[in-house]
């Protein structure tokens, strides 16, 4: 038919001028059958919508009242009323508000029969007492289940509360009213809330004050109902705007190799039987990444020398939200018995520690982190921000605290038994100088006792960022100053003893005032621990280095103050 469409707001705007009484009315086309994808409403045998597409609203109009009424609903290709295919009596009342929606298959013997048994004929379903705006600062809006092949349904704003509770097709809420602002929505079956069937992301932030008409749409199987629009929620605005909520499909998930059995040093990581991670190195972690949600996964662990999934040695089913964001921590060893056991009696079989509602950004201008107790012969400790707060309480291995928000700077952290924190474990310099605004996960890794542990990597304290950058805290040592007299030359001088097992002494003269640093390397040039950065005066200093936390070998001390640099080689022997 042709377009009317410089016509038709003028029609909308008189239609009602011949009546003495009349309603507002708003209509909504959300009939999946591909042949209503456009049609042609009349009204009382005028034309009212000239190809009146799927998914489109009229805004509000003024609508005879009071009367009988008769809607008419005919192909888009339609030449007048006579063409019709259904048509609706209605009776609105005076000064009332109405939405009608469209909805519905034309023959339904050539669709898939709704599963509660309800009729998904074509018809109309009738919202009274509809809102053209909000009765406050929120978001009132009402939901129309309106998907003819879909079940009865949940639909839940994720940790905020059930919005739709056990709506079945053609179900139509009273109003709901919400502070503007985005939500997620998970719907599920309706006797099930823990099987997700589809994610949305509702942004109502713009919407403070207004009011919707929120309805579920298409089929949730289009291969059964002639190919037509697949699932999704939309909203109908009084303005006649139609905003589709946004369909999420997959979760984000970062993945840290935390596991310090040697055994597991490098490792093959398999999703559903793809390769995801191909020699997968101890301390090391993938940038967050988008992976699969709302489905069982499969996360399959093989020796780095793997050839295919067939070689996993260990599986884990997930099943990730959509929209949701997480910290998956491979941790533990992979024979127990070849390991120290637990002191609180905790497993140390490899694992996988899970770590929801993970942050990619911090949420202020400070630094928000959590903290894993990932050292798994490590017993229950706290961990003091010393001079500032007690960041981890009696956490035990496999614990994982909550977010902790700091703000950017540089802490010395103390590690102490739960019940003594008069004893220092291990301390730790944690600069968070650089990270401000940002997030980060803080874990615990290595063991205590690497002799007992088939000498897998010592102890220490690691921040994996978002981007998958692995950053460790260093040792902080004790440091003396050795008499009054100010020495002559600048020298580092050869550890006592060597070799050692676990700690040595390193003595060095310094002939001036300077930031000095003493830093301690692998063979490989690697640095492995941080001894001392501050600014010191002249005379003579010894350092105490305690290498419990590393394995047998060889390696260079060296000590800088200025431009000068001077290096020594140590031999660690356990």
């Amino acid at each position: 038919m042709k377009n009317l469409s410089k016509l038709f707001y003028i029609f909308l705007l008189t239609i009602g001028l011949g009546y003495s009484q009349t309603a507002r009315l708003q209509v909504i086309h959300n009939a999946a059958d591909p042949a209503a994808e456009k049609v042609d409403v009349y009204l009382n045998g005028s034309i009212l919508l000239d190809d009146f597409a799927f998914r489109t609203a009229t805004p509000y109009i003024d609508a005879p009242a009071g009367t009988t009424i008769n809607i008419g609903i005919a192909p888009g290709t339609s030449t007048s009323v006579s063409d019709t295919l259904k048509n609706f009596p209605l009776v609105l009342a005076e000064n009332e508000t109405y939405v009608a929606m469209a909805n519905g298959v034309l023959d339904p013997a050539s669709f898939e029969a709704n599963p509660d048994g309800r009729s998904t004929a074509f018809t109309l379903f009738i919202k009274a007492m509809a809102r053209e705006a909000a009765t406050s600062d929120k978001v009132d809006f009402f939901v129309v289940h309106g998907s003819s092949d879909a079940p009865t349904v949940d639909v839940i704003a994720r940790d905020v509360a059930t919005l739709v509770d056990n709506a079945a097709y053609g179900d139509i809420t009273d109003y709901i009213s919400v502070p503007a602002g985005s939500y997620i929505l998970d719907v599920t079956p309706g006797e099930d809330n823990n099987t997700i069937v589809a994610t949305f992301n509702a942004d109502l932030s713009g919407l403070s004050g207004g009011a919707a008409a929120v309805f579920a749409s298409g089929f949730l199987s289009p291969d059964n109902d002639q190919n037509g629009a697949g699932f999704g929620i939309f909203a109908a605005l009084p303005t006649g705007d139609v905003v589709g909520f946004e369909a999420l499909t997959t979760a984000r998930l970062q993945v840290i190799h935390n596991a310090a059995d040697p055994a597991a040093a490098n490792v093959d990581v398999y999703l559903n039987g793809g390769i995801l991670l191909d020699d997968f190195g101890f301390r090391t972690a993938t940038p967050y990444i988008d992976a699969p949600a709302n489905q069982v996964i499969n996360i399959g662990v093989a020796g780095g020398t793997s050839t295919s999934a067939a070689d996993t040695l260990k599986n884990f089913a997930l099943n990730l939200k959509a929209g949701e964001t997480y910290v998956a921590m491979a941790n533990g060893v992979l024979d127990p018995a070849s390991f120290e056991a637990n002191p609180d009696g905790r497993s140390t079989a490899f694992t996988l520690f899970i770590k929801a509602m993970a942050r990619e950004a911090a949420t202020s201008d400070k630094v928000d982190f959590f903290v894993v107790h990932g050292s798994s012969d490590a017993p229950t400790v706290d961990v003091i921000a010393r001079d500032v707060a007690t960041l981890v309480d009696n956490a035990a291995y496999g614990d994982i605290t909550d977010y902790i928000s700091v703000p950017a700077g540089s802490y010395i952290l103390d590690v102490t038994p739960g019940e003594d924190n008069n004893t220092i474990v291990a301390t730790f310099n944690a600069d968070l100088s650089g990270l401000s605004g940002g997030a980060a996960a803080v874990f615990a890794s290595g063991f205590l006792s690497p002799d007992n542990d088939q000498n897998g990597a010592g102890f220490g304290i690691f921040a994996a960022l978002p981007t998958g950058d692995v950053v460790e805290f260093g040792i902080i040592t004790s440091i003396e100053t050795i008499g009054e007299a100010i020495p002559s030359k600048f020298e580092l001088k050869q550890n006592y003893p060597n070799p050692f097992n676990p700690s040595t002494t390193i003595n060095f003269n310094l002939v001036s005032n300077q930031k000095t640093t003493l830093k301690v390397y692998d063979i490989s040039g690697r640095e492995v621990a941080e001894l001392l950065s501050d600014n010191l005066s002249a005379g003579s200093y010894s350092i105490n280095f305690d290498a419990s936390n590393l394995s047998s070998g060889i390696y260079f001390y060296s000590l800088q103050t200025g431009n000068i640099v001077e290096t020594r080689r140590m031999t660690l022997v356990k």
